[in-house]
């Protein structure tokens, strides 16, 4: 009996197993896992680099790297493409074949290197290309406060960075003095564009509009462009240019001792005439040309250390002391602009420290910087013709801050700018 009733249910679970649905065979085009037989190496060029030395640091076969090098030499002088610290990439095989080459050349191109067909590893194509790039505006808001003191910490703070804040102090170089003048209660806003290179932030464009209030001063500035030449204009369609920068500095020092006819010499200890205005700034700070004009003279002048002494138009010139460096070019009649870099601050000459000694003068009589800079009259008009096209688009720019600056304060994320710094 008990063996009768194993066997029925064995029956019973042979019937069941058999009835079920066969098992599903595998799709024969579903994912394979293959083995991987190239990888990427991403780097900078190390200082006194070469094509050459790039391929053999990553490994390539010599045949390759010889080949990929003379394929670059045929239409490139890689000598003057390489620049330190710039990145590159490399695809190579596991053999050392190079399948693609990469290299930076500046924000707006780079050198591709490749090899179209495997079956010849040793043959390669090159070419330089644009990177593809899209530009967007951006708005920003930012407080002068006990805790931003300055342009370049208010920016800092609102999510930008120290670029934004130097073209501000160009636009507005001939109006504040971005050492002395800022206050706490002083605010800013900015419309400007934001560039993206292949998806990713990639810098700034130019300030579009922008709006500065300083010690109850409301200063605006519209960029605009007649006879095919952009410049920056206030609200009325006066030119912000003035014939002088209001400082020689962009940012940080302090006035540490003004322009006096009797002054307490910090070094000899006598009384005796300041005839200019002291910066305090760090050693390296640049030093700009206040106006457009000639170089007098460029080098060591006594107590006066290293300093460079400029002719402007209407009889003006302007001189600059215990410079650490020159600018570029900067020698006995060479001609620079307004803002170009003459020199970097230090402490050469007779000094206690570290500072600009900045001096005015016009017909041979010294002047005192920083009466004569609140004197400037206000920049040259834009022509009648464009007066109605300049008031459409400064209408238009002013919306467009508005809407932007009212989008990036209630935007749940924090600006794009920021997150890609």
């Amino acid at each position: 009996m008990q063996m009768r009733a194993l066997a029925a249910l064995a029956f019973i679970v042979c019937v069941a197993g058999c009835s079920r649905a066969p098992e599903p065979k595998p799709r024969a085009h579903g994912d394979i896992a293959l083995a991987r037989d190239t990888f990427t190496i991403e780097a900078r060029v190390a200082r006194n680099a070469t094509l050459d030395s790039i391929f053999r640091e990553a490994a390539l076969r010599t045949d390759v790297a010889v080949a990929a090098t003379e394929a670059v030499r045929g239409s490139f002088r890689p000598r003057h493409l390489l620049r330190a610290d710039q990145p590159y990439r490399i695809v190579r095989t596991l053999d050392g074949l190079l399948r693609r080459f990469e290299y930076q050349i500046d924000a707006d191109r780079f050198l591709r290197v490749w090899c179209p067909n495997t079956a010849q590893p040793d043959q390669f194509d090159v070419e330089i290309v644009p990177y593809e790039k899209t530009t967007e505006l951006g708005a920003v808001h930012a407080n002068i406060d006990a805790g931003h003191p300055s342009l370049v910490a208010a920016i800092d703070a609102a999510g930008e960075n120290v670029q934004l804040a130097i073209a501000l102090a160009e636009i507005f170089g001939g109006d504040v003095d971005f050492e002395s003048d800022l206050q706490p209660g002083d605010s800013v806003e900015l419309l400007y564009e934001k560039v993206f290179r292949e998806g990713q932030f990639a810098g700034y464009g130019n300030v579009v509009a922008a709006r500065l209030v300083n010690d109850g001063r409301d200063l605006q500035a519209y960029r605009f462009t007649q006879d095919d030449k952009a410049g920056y204009y206030d609200e009325r369609g006066r030119s912000l240019r003035r014939f002088f920068l209001r400082s020689p500095l962009r940012f940080e020092p302090r006035v540490t001792s003004g322009f006096s006819f009797r002054r307490l010499h910090p070094v000899y200890g006598q009384y005796r005439a300041h005839l200019g205005v002291d910066y305090g700034a760090p050693v390296g700070a640049p030093v700009q040309a206040v106006a457009s004009g000639t170089v007098v003279s460029a080098g060591y002048n006594g107590g006066a250390g290293l300093m460079v002494h400029l002719r402007h138009g209407n009889g003006f010139e302007s001189l600059y002391l215990h410079l650490s460096v020159l600018g570029k070019g900067i020698r006995r009649g060479a001609k620079v602009d307004q803002g170009q870099l003459i020199g970097r601050v230090g402490a050469s000459g007779t000094a206690t420290g570290p500072h600009l000694d900045y001096r005015l003068r016009r017909n041979g009589a010294y002047l005192n910087p920083l009466t004569v800079h609140r004197k400037l009259p206000p920049g040259e008009p834009i022509a009648a013709s464009v007066r109605a096209a300049f008031g459409a688009e400064r209408e238009r720019l002013t919306q467009q801050m508005s809407t932007a600056l009212l989008a990036r304060a209630t935007s749940p994320k924090r600006d794009a700018v920021k997150a890609a710094r």
